[in-house]
């Protein structure tokens, strides 16, 4: 199947997870607890349609017209151009003294409500139909063999209208009919999942599609106004590119000495060290340096605001506030509570083309590993990101605090292999006073100095003095500068 043979869901994310959307003239189940966002998906489905010059219709069976206009209200939507069907039990609709007493009130009501709705299909002829929700049928219906075989009648009368059809249902523990999942083309299956701490997380997965090739997994989502938005999961292998050797200077020519020349375009860089040892401000050195290149670099900051972040590097020498003004830098405050791990690499990768980032700085991991205990797979998640930035040229710096000032410090999470360079920082004594030291450990691109050397924060920017042999202890945390070789002045 191509493009071709799809109706656009009327959502960007997951036409792309389908492929291009559903598939055409088929039935199509859309799942899930109450609160996930079925029916503002249904909307958009429709609305999708309508925008395209389609017939289209929304059967409601569980909420009043009032309710949907009111939804459509809420995400600055209108209806204008789209047949709403309220969908009324007879019984219902006529008034308690009209209801049947000669037989079972369920059989009568099922096909008296069966057959409006064939009804209405059929004088309006849509190409689209969303039918919300199976959960009032399946009331109606009150026999799991009499409702399986009534949505089966559905699907033979829909199937020769040649519409294509999303039929929304309530999961609940007690109703949940996994034998559904034969009868219809495909089925998208919404969840919610409350955390310990922060704003409840929302995913969706493709359980089916017949003969379609579709991405698999979960697939992070957020309902904000204008709809859902979803965020495919992200698979590095979908996207290629060639390596440059274009290296990226990090503003100190000591500094660039240690690095073997730089950091090269297409890896990422991994900074290590307790709090305070000048991590932040390394990498903010390295973004300003290539914006003042004409480069663009995206900053996404976990743990300082906007304000911090400007004040710092303006006491070391770097006035970013005209560059974030031009678009040169990009500076998003992140609050990782409100963010799923999907939102934040739609983000950074958006950044990348449709910003042309070159320079990416993570700042600082802790917050997002800290506020998102229960995503077990973030560590993947990452590897995919990073495989995907450097696939686009992209050099990646990754900045992350280890617990602990001094003596043995330990690491939230290792990522020092995924990194293609790592840079250690620690904090040393000399001459009566706590100074910083840097280091670098691996480097897969090009050579790199194994030597430590002394790192200064000034008002002029990054100063690194020369190589220091005379130190002991720097890997086991606590080093000691124990030679007579001057080192930077305090001047």
């Amino acid at each position: 199947m191509n493009a071709s043979d799809r109706a656009s869901s009327g959502l960007t994310g997951l036409d792309d997870i389908l492929g291009g959307g559903f598939v055409l003239g088929r039935l199509h189940l859309v799942e899930g607890k109450a609160g996930t966002g079925k029916t503002t998906l249904g909307m958009q489905f429709v609305l999708a349609g309508r925008d395209r010059g389609e017939k289209v219709l929304y059967v409601t069976m569980s909420e009043t017209l009032n309710e949907l206009q009111a939804v459509a209200v809420a995400h600055g939507w209108s209806l204008d151009g789209t047949e709403i069907f309220e969908l009324v039990p007879p019984d219902i609709a006529e008034g308690d003294d009209n209801r049947q007493t000669m037989f079972r009130a369920s059989e009568v009501e099922l096909g008296e409500t069966m057959r409006l709705l064939c009804g209405e299909i059929e004088r309006i002829d849509p190409t689209r139909i969303v039918i919300d929700s199976l959960s009032e049928m399946r009331l109606l219906a009150q026999n799991p063999l009499r409702y399986r075989r009534q949505v089966f009648a559905l699907k033979h009368f829909l199937g020769s209208r040649h519409a294509t059809v999303l039929l929304i249902d309530d999961v609940t523990s007690e109703s949940h009919d996994f034998q559904l999942h034969s009868i219809v083309h495909g089925v998208v299956t919404l969840q919610e999942l409350a955390l310990d701490y922060g704003g409840e997380r929302r995913r969706l997965c493709v359980t089916k599609m017949r003969g379609i090739k579709f991405r698999v997994g979960y697939h992070d989502y957020s309902i904000r106004t204008g709809g859902l938005e979803v965020f495919p999961r992200l698979l590095a292998a979908d996207h290629s590119g060639t390596l440059p050797k274009e290296v990226v200077r990090s503003g100190s020519e000591q500094l660039d000495v240690l690095l073997g020349g730089g950091l090269r375009r297409g890896t990422s860089a991994l900074l290590v060290g307790p709090a305070g040892s000048g991590k932040s401000s390394v990498a903010l050195s390295v973004a300003y340096n290539a914006a003042k290149h004409g480069q663009c670099a995206a900053i996404y900051a976990f743990d300082e605001g906007t304000g911090s972040i400007i004040e710092q590097a303006s006491g070391i020498g770097m006035e970013i506030g005209s560059l974030i003004a031009s678009g040169e830098i990009i500076l998003h405050q992140i609050n990782p509570a409100e963010m799923s791990p999907g939102e934040f690499t739609a983000l950074v990768c958006r950044g990348v083309t449709e910003r042309n980032a070159t320079v990416v700085v993570i700042d600082s991991l802790n917050g997002y590993l800290q506020a998102m205990p229960q995503e077990r797979f973030l560590a993947l998640e990452i590897h995919q990101l990073l495989s995907y930035l450097n696939q686009h040229a992209v050099l990646t710096i990754l900045v992350m605090a280890q617990h602990g000032l001094v003596g043995v410090v330990e690491s939230p999470i290792d990522l020092s292999y995924l990194s293609d360079a790592v840079l250690l920082l620690r904090f040393f004594e000399a001459q009566g006073k706590v100074r910083k030291a840097i280091s670098v450990l691996k480097k897969r691109v090009g050579t790199h100095e194994d030597t430590i050397r002394e790192l200064r924060l000034t008002a002029q920017g990054l100063e690194v003095g020369e190589p220091l042999t005379d130190f002991q202890g720097i890997m086991s945390g606590i080093p000691t500068y124990i030679g007579s070789q001057p080192i930077l002045s305090s001047q």
